[in-house]
């Protein structure tokens, strides 16, 4: 239990009750690190705002990919299960598997591994971040655009998972990972 009181979802009202019915719809049950964000609602609803902004430009497998790597960086056991099994929609379960082992190794294109290095590196060293970082992806072929909205998905994603290790939230597995994938997205932590 995270050290921060938080409200049953049988007892939750207004948006609360309505951040909490979201995750009931999508998982089947409220996460932990719901419960402890959905103290303070208008975050965790800017939060959510600002996600889909992103979203809405970088793509949802991007968006994924650079959590994950993200979340990686981060040490955030949190993010890299609940993304991993949001990312099983979007990548079947052996590539995925292989992804987060070792994303480097992965047969993902020469694009998807440098955009990824890129996110893990603003978890793990953002002030070491040079222009040699996003020239690199540009020379992939990413808009500035894209470089901007990488970054701010992997800087939200740090957001997050630093907040709830911060707060002591209680990892959730969730439903659907196979423990090969729940292992293979741990390992690398």
């Amino acid at each position: 239990m995270s050290i921060i009181q938080t409200t049953e979802p049988d007892e939750a009202t207004g948006d609360v009750a309505a951040i909490y019915a979201h995750d009931q719809r999508d998982v089947g049950y409220v996460p932990e690190h719901t419960r402890v964000m959905a103290v303070n609602p208008e975050a965790y609803v800017a939060w959510e705002q600002l996600v889909r902004a992103i979203v809405a430009q970088l793509g949802v497998r991007r968006y994924e990919l650079v959590t994950l790597a993200a979340a990686q960086g981060a040490h955030s056991e949190h993010c890299r299960l609940a993304h991993g099994r949001k990312t099983l929609k979007l990548i079947p379960e052996d590539e995925l598997e292989a992804i987060a082992r070792d994303y480097r190794h992965a047969d993902l294109s020469e694009a998807d591994v440098a955009m990824m290095e890129y996110a893990e590196k603003i978890s793990t060293d953002s002030a070491g971040m040079t222009d040699a970082d996003s020239l690199r992806l540009r020379e992939l072929g990413f808009t500035d655009r894209e470089i901007v909205d990488i970054t701010l998905a992997a800087a939200a994603r740090n957001y997050f998972s630093r907040a709830i290790q911060a707060l002591g939230v209680v990892v959730d597995v969730p439903p659907g990972l196979s423990d090969r994938l729940r292992g293979a997205l741990l390992a690398p932590l």
